[in-house]
């Protein structure tokens, strides 16, 4: 389907990609992962044709139709309703339909000479257009839009009246309704809510084509992708299986690369030490040549490099507060005095809660929050902090209240009495290494604003966070670390996130925001499908299915077999090998005493000696020929790389 054959590309002085290959096969799920910045977006636009490649080539079949979710694209030129552009992504099927209209048009208007040849011709168009799928195409796209959380109140709306992010979902919409043979997705999932995510998980699971997807989302990564292709230090790199299959491979590929390259560089010496030792020998020519033909055949082998990893980020230990950390009774929120967003609402917060909020775009998630803070007073009802609670909110726009005359260092440092090693560890966590932490804010992107933020919450933690879709911008290892500190944290969470992963690792409950109330699941997310489920088994919305390694294992006992087999293998050529040294020298050694022995004249012994001669003139080469036979074996053995 997709070959990179020896690709470079580079914009300006800035590489990105050097010398790399790989294959995507017909049917793959590919997941494609790797540091922000490192390429990934590129490999898209070359597979795409948008750019070329400074050297090597990308080739794909002729006439495969390809379905990219773009990340940027002018709304405002879109005329077309909401409906009107899901449906308009099978370009062939459009300008199918337009001609039959046309023809269609013309039979009625009498404007055609040959009326059966026309007849004909609509039949053929119409057979082409029910293939494609082109009747169907409607109703997928009502689906898709329903789906992805855009009712059917909105089809009639134009495009251009939405907001970005229900833009993206119709954009995305339109891709799953073209129904392509290569589907590539840029992080879908940026703008999507939970039963968004989840539904996007159901319908790629039954895509019948082939599938990139970059996505900072482990849980969709591992739910659909076989395969893992990583772009990392301006190289490709394959992996067959999905996200935590690559994190253990890599670990494992690592390892065993680098006892590789330490074995060949021993096999290097030792070949180089017996070529300076033998070279003036005439009776070891053919073994020295051999030697020096197994080193020119000797490939190097490639040691990924480490990625840069952001680190651990460890939270302090907060005060104690009290059991019962915010009590909400019977909150109430209207805006006209007539709508009401939350009505009745009652929430107990007890100290040690990691509690997730998820429901609906637009359902009041974020609103919420904003309440349990305390910036936002509801119309009705009341908010009450417990004993010694003092709450820290991250918002969406809490990045922007930083001086940008600051620097990274100076901003997270001047909030508390940490120390600098306390600071600078925090901050390389969040992705800010090195000479970064000097940086201004000023010249900080959005995201690395949000980040720095971030970063100064958790410098002295309050002891109850309340966080609003706090892994925004961030990549997979730094939500890995920020997961694996708010699990450890001592103090008390509520937080909103569209991380399904994430919420499944830190969420102890689940708040469902179900307008105009709120319904809690004292249990994790895993608890929370299950609740949904047999609340709504007909809808069976989300569903909870974990990973299957049971193909893993397998895998991983085959290449164990593999790899034990081999070592076994190079074990015996070694001994064979050892075993056709000693006679060569046990030979040599011989024939020298022998002629010694003729040159001083003989005596006796005389045609003894030239009988032998004559036989280790015959045993010489069979041992020589052996060992270089054994040591080629070797040699092949050694670079051979293990499969994926």
């Amino acid at each position: 389907m997709i070959d990179f054959i020896n690709v470079s590309k580079s914009f300006g002085t800035h590489e990105v990609l050097m010398d790399s290959s790989f294959r995507i096969n017909d049917g793959e799920r590919v997941g494609v992962v790797g540091p922000n910045g490192a390429g990934k977006s590129t490999v898209f636009a070359l597979v795409r044709g948008e750019i070329s490649p400074d050297s090597g080539s990308v080739e794909l079949p002729k006439n495969v139709r390809v379905g990219h979710l773009r990340q940027e694209f002018n709304p405002h030129e879109v005329k077309a309703t909401l409906l009107e552009y899901a449906e308009s992504g099978r370009q062939d099927l459009n300008e199918i339909h337009d001609e039959i209209e046309k023809l269609e048009h013309e039979i009625h208007h009498n404007r055609v000479e040959d009326r059966n040849a026309v007849l004909a011709h609509i039949g053929r168009l119409q057979t082409m257009y029910e293939a494609g799928g082109g009747y169907n195409t409607q109703a997928r796209a009502q689906t898709a839009l329903c789906g992805l959380g855009l009712g059917e109140d909105k089809f009639s709306r134009p495009f251009s009246s939405f907001s970005g992010g229900w833009q993206m979902r119709a954009e995305l919409a339109r891709v799953i309704v073209s129904d392509p043979d290569l589907l590539l997705l840029d992080e879908p999932t940026n703008y999507l809510d939970i039963p968004a995510i989840e539904w996007l998980r159901e319908y790629l699971k039954s895509f019948s084509g082939t599938m990139l997807l970059i996505s900072h989302d482990r849980y969709l990564l591992n739910s659909l992708t076989t395969s893992t292709l990583e772009v990392a230090n301006y190289q490709t790199e394959k992996y067959r299986g999905n996200y935590d299959y690559y994190v253990q491979e890599r670990k494992l590929r690592y390892e065993q690369r680098l006892a590789a390259v330490k074995n060949q560089d021993r096999i290097r010496e030792q070949a180089k030490i017996f070529i300076d030792r033998f070279r003036a020998k005439n009776t070891k020519a053919t073994l020295v040549h051999s030697k020096i033909k197994m080193l020119e055949r000797m490939e190097k082998i490639v040691i990924p490099q480490k990625i840069i990893s952001p680190g651990s980020i460890r939270l302090k230990k907060p005060e104690r507060s009290g059991q019962e950390v915010a009590r909400l009774e019977n909150i109430g929120l209207t805006y006209d005095g007539r709508t009401w967003v939350l009505t009745g609402v009652d929430l107990s917060v007890q100290r040690g809660e990691k509690i997730a909020f998820v429901g609906l775009n637009g359902t009041g998630k974020s609103t919420f929050l904003r309440i349990i803070a305390g910036s936002l007073t509801p119309s009705e009802g009341t908010r009450t902090l417990g004993h010694n609670v003092v709450p820290g909110y991250q918002s969406q726009e809490f990045a922007e209240t930083m001086d940008p005359d600051l620097t990274v260092y100076e901003t997270v440092k001047s909030v508390g009495d940490s120390t600098m090693q306390e600071v600078r560890t925090l901050l390389g966590g969040f992705g800010f290494s090195g000479d970064t932490v000097e940086k201004k804010v000023s010249v900080l992107s959005g995201g690395e604003k949000v980040r720095l933020a971030f970063a100064r919450l958790l410098i002295n933690p309050p002891n109850f966070l309340i966080l609003d879709e706090p892994t925004t911008h961030l990549d997979i290892a730094a939500r890995e670390a920020l997961e694996v500190a708010l699990r450890e944290f001592k103090g008390t969470i509520c937080f909103v996130s569209h991380d399904i992963q994430f919420v499944k690792q830190v969420a102890t409950s689940i708040a469902a925001m179900r307008p105009p109330t709120i319904k809690t699941y004292c249990g994790n997310y895993d608890y929370y499908c299950e609740r949904m489920i047999a609340e709504n088994p007909v809808a069976a919305a989300i569903e909870n299915l974990k990973p299957k390694d049971s193909e893993r294992k397998i895998q991983r006992r085959e290449r164990a077999e593999l790899v034990q087999e081999r070592g076994r293998r190079k074990k015996e050529l070694a001994g064979q090998l050892s075993v056709a040294e000693k006679l060569i020298d046990v030979l040599e050694a011989e024939e020298k005493e022998l002629i010694s022995k003729l040159e001083s004249g003989g005596g006796s012994g005389y045609a003894n000696i030239n009988r032998r001669l004559y036989e280790i003139h015959i045993e010489l080469p069979k041992a020589l020929h052996e060992w270089e036979t054994v040591s080629t074996k070797l040699e092949k053995l050694a670079a051979e790389p293990l499969p994926d």
